[in-house]
C-alpha cells in the first residue's frame, strides 16, 4: 500500500520554476521569528548576532541542500517523512510526520497570538480573540484556494515583506550617514570583543536557537518541491533562497545593532523599530507593524498549508486515518478533512495562548521550535542512508548535526527558556509511546 502511494506521488507534474520556489521560500521563512525573535537574540549576544545568523544560514543550507538532493533523486510528496521512512523504517516516517504536524500547530497558535497583539497597536480596545479569529479564518481561506492560490498569495506577501526590510535598510543607512537627526544614541560600530560578545560565549550559544528559528520554514519548501517543473532544480531554488535571506538578515541586523544601544532591545518590540526610535520617523512604526503582521500571517498560512498536505500523505501511508486522504473536489483537490483538523488545532492553540499565562505558552512555542530542529536532524541522518553520499556530503551532514545540537543545547544553559527544552522532551516521549503502539498494531495486523 505504501509503495503504491509513493509511486503515484512521484509521477506528479509541477508548474513552478526554481525562482518561483525561491520566492515562496523567502515568503514562508521571513516571519515573526525574524521580525520579533531576533530582538531576543540581540539582547542575549549583542552585535555578534550577525555571526549567529551566518552560522544558522550555513546549518540551514546544509539541511535544505541534502533534502533537495533527496528530492531530486527520488521526488515524493511525503518529502522528509518519506525519506525518514525509507532510511529507518515506518516508525521514523510516523514520528517524523506527527512531530512536524504537532510543532507547527503550536507555532501557528503563537503566530496568531502575536498577530492579535500587533493589531492592538492600532485598535487597543478590540479583544485579542476577535483579531485571532479573523486571521485564522483568512489563513484557512488562503489554503482553501488550493496550491495555485496559495502560491500567488505567498508571492505577493513575500514581495511586501521584502520591501519593508529593504525600506528599513535604506532608512537605517541614511541614519548612519547622518541624513536624519537623532535625539538619543549616536551610531557606534563595535570595535572590541566586549562590544561583539557582551554576554560572552554563553550569550552567543543561547542566541543560536533564535537565529535558526528565523530560518524555519524550509520543511514547507521541501514539501512544495514536488510542484517544480524540474525536480532537479530543487537544490538551486534552496541555495538562492538562503543567499537572499542571509544577505537580508545580516545587513538589517548589522544596521540595527549599530544604530541603537544593546540595552534598548527587547522581545516586546521589533529590533528594527527600536533601531529607528530616536530618529522621529513617525510613519515607520505603523508601516513596520503592518509588515510584521504580513510576515506572521504568511508564515502561519504556509505552516497550515504544509501540515494540511502532509496529513494527506500520512493517511496514504497508513500513519493517519484514511479519512484524511479525501479531497473536496476535482477543481482544487483540497484535502478538506485534513484542513479541518489543522483548523481545529489552530483554534485550540489560540485558546491556549489567550487563556494560559504568557510565559507558559512561550515555553510551549520554544519547544515547538526545538521540535522543528529535531526534524532537521532527522533529514540529515536520513541522507546518510538514502543518498549515495560523497565524503563531502557526509562532512556537510556531520557539520549540520553538530550545529543543530549546539542550537538545541543552548536552550539548556539559559534559565529563561530551559523549560521549553524539557517540554520538547515530553512531546518526544509522547510521540515515542504513540509510535510503539502503532508499530505493535501493525505487527499484529501483519501477523
Amino acid at each position: 500500500m505504501k509503495k503504491q502511494s509513493k509511486a503515484n506521488g512521484s509521477q506528479e507534474t509541477g508548474s513552478l520554476s526554481w525562482w518561483q520556489l525561491s520566492l515562496i521560500g523567502v515568503g514562508c521563512t521571513i516571519g515573526t521569528g525574524y521580525f520579533l525573535g531576533s530582538g531576543i537574540g540581540i539582547k542575549e549576544t549583542g552585535a555578534s548576532i550577525i555571526f549567529s545568523f551566518i552560522i544558522a544560514a550555513l546549518g540551514t543550507y546544509i539541511v535544505f541542500n541534502l533534502l533537495a538532493k533527496m528530492t531530486a533523486a527520488d521526488p515524493q510528496e511525503g518529502s522528509f517523512c518519506y525519506y525518514a521512512n525509507k532510511a529507518f523504517g515506518p516508525w521514523a516516517g510516523f514520528s517524523c510526520g506527527w512531530n512536524y504536524w504537532s510543532s507547527n500547530i503550536l507555532i501557528m497558535g503563537s503566530q496568531l497570538t502575536a498577530l492579535a497583539l500587533l493589531s492592538q497597536f492600532w485598535f487597543p480596545k478590540v479583544p485579542l480573540w476577535i483579531f485571532a479569529c479573523i486571521y485564522a479564518v483568512l489563513s484557512i481561506f488562503v489554503v482553501f484556494l488550493g496550491t495555485k492560490g496559495f502560491d500567488r498569495v505567498e508571492n505577493y506577501l513575500a514581495v511586501m515583506k521584502t520591501a519593508a526590510i529593504i525600506m528599513f535598510i535604506l532608512l537605517a543607512a541614511a541614519a548612519l550617514f547622518g541624513w536624519f537627526k537623532t535625539s538619543g544614541h549616536k551610531p557606534a560600530f563595535p570595535n572590541s570583543t566586549q562590544d561583539f560578545f557582551p554576554n560572552g560565549w554563553k550569550g552567543f550559544w543561547t542566541s543560536l536557537l533564535y537565529a535558526f528559528y528565523a530560518y524555519g520554514g524550509i520543511e514547507v519548501i521541501g514539501l512544495m518541491a514536488m510542484q517544480l517543473k524540474k525536480k532537479e532544480d530543487a537544490p538551486k531554488a534552496g541555495t538562492n533562497m538562503l543567499i537572499i535571506l542571509m544577505i537580508i538578515y545580516v545587513l538589517s541586523l548589522g544596521l540595527a545593532v549599530v544604530l541603537a544601544p544593546l540595552h534598548s532591545f527587547t522581545e516586546k518590540e521589533s529590533p528594527f523599530v527600536t533601531a529607528l526610535s530616536d530618529y522621529h520617523l513617525n510613519f515607520f512604526p505603523h508601516v513596520f507593524n503592518g509588515a510584521i503582521i504580513i510576515a506572521g500571517f504568511s508564515t502561519m498560512t504556509a505552516s497550515l498549508f504544509g501540515v494540511t498536505n502532509l496529513l494527506v500523505t500520512l493517511a496514504k501511508d497508513g500513519d493517519a486515518p484514511k479519512l484524511f486522504e479525501k479531497k473536496l473536489n476535482k477543481f482544487n483537490s483540497l484535502p478538506l478533512p485534513s484542513l479541518l483538523l489543522g483548523a481545529v488545532g489552530l483554534f485550540a492553540s489560540v485558546v491556549a495562548a489567550l487563556v494560559l499565562p504568557g510565559k507558559i505558552f512561550e515555553y510551549i512555542t520554544t519547544a515547538a521550535g526545538i521540535l522543528l530542529l529535531y526534524n532537521w536532524a532527522f533529514i540529515l541522518f536520513s541522507s546518510f542512508k538514502v543518498l549515495k553520499t560523497t565524503f563531502w556530503d557526509k562532512t556537510k551532514a556531520s557539520v549540520g548535526i553538530f550545529l543543530i545540537i549546539a542550537a538545541i543545547s543552548g536552550t539548556i544553559i539559559e534559565k529563561g527558556i530551559r523549560i521549553g527544552f524539557f517540554v520538547s522532551l515530553i512531546f518526544i516521549i509522547i510521540l515515542a509511546v504513540a509510535t510503539l503502539i502503532v508499530g505493535h498494531k501493525r505487527k499484529q495486523t501483519a501477523g
